[in-house]
């Protein structure tokens, strides 16, 4: 019960269609399996309500679906006031949303604006505005965790210029997010995932590259390092289960690989 009494926020609770677990589902599910009450945040709002029926069948803390599209500041604002109004806290703050090839992205020579202008919508303006308007309740509690998901992408060689660019910004902001909140008790932290076996990152690819999700997997599984296996949700899952947790009470501002050694390769 390492989360016991915390109210976290996870946002990207749902899904993208596919097989397997999502890192944002899996994190709801181990933080109410720890004892957290969570508001399960997500721009689908059916999507949000499986995450919580999962949740619910593995633990009896709370788990309240919220529907919010990261694009529009106003529904951000609405899901921490709804949050606070319901639990009267917010402990932690875990932004899990993003996207790439499905929203367009591309080498530099053919990005579009209205790709760029998305992508960084979401991935990179999403999580300054959840900041915007969680940071001030986590002010006036003189506590609070945030974590961020960005991407080894951030740091290794990518081929699509606005992934790595915002994912890259991501880690930027939450050390800013970090240094100038530590005198208010607030921690933030980033969590760069490797290549992960989730529906958003593999089902994604096989259908835009017309393979089939094995052949995929297969090609991602073999530049692993680590047992040339990807990873899976839970290891995104339980990382930010520690830093949310408090095992991490003294850790704040960093960026943690979750990546089978891919970055350890690159170096």
């Amino acid at each position: 019960m390492r989360l016991k009494d915390k109210v976290a926020i996870v946002i990207g609770a749902g899904q993208s269609p596919g097989e397997g677990m999502g890192n944002g589902r899996a994190t709801v599910l181990r933080f109410v399996e720890e004892g957290a009450k969570v508001l399960a945040v997500d721009n689908k709002l059916s999507s949000a309500d499986e995450t919580v029926a999962m949740a619910q069948a593995r633990s009896s803390a709370e788990c309240v679906a919220f529907e919010a599209d990261v694009c529009k500041e106003s529904t951000l604002a609405a899901m921490a006031a709804a949050c606070r109004g319901r639990w009267g806290r917010i402990d932690i703050l875990h932004y899990n949303v993003g996207v790439s090839i499905a929203g367009g992205d591309a080498p530099v020579d053919e990005i579009t604006e209205t790709a760029f202008d998305r992508i960084a919508t979401i991935n990179l303006r999403g999580a300054i505005m959840a900041c915007k308007h969680v940071v001030p309740i986590m002010r006036s509690q003189r506590s609070g965790t945030i974590i961020m998901i960005s991407s080894v992408a951030a740091w290794e060689q990518y081929p699509n210029v606005a992934y790595k660019a915002t994912k890259a910004g991501m880690i930027a902001f939450t050390q800013q997010i970090a240094i100038q909140n530590a005198q208010f008790g607030i921690r933030a932290n980033v969590i760069l995932p490797g290549l992960m076996d989730t529906p958003m990152a593999v089902d994604t690819r096989a259908r835009v590259s017309g393979k089939s999700r094995a052949e995929v997997a297969a090609s991602r599984d073999a530049r692993v390092p680590l047992r040339h296996k990807m990873g899976t949700a839970w290891d995104v899952a339980n990382a930010a289960l520690f830093l949310a947790s408090d095992e991490a009470n003294f850790i704040t501002g960093v960026a943690l690989p979750v990546d089978g050694g891919a970055l350890v390769h690159i170096n």
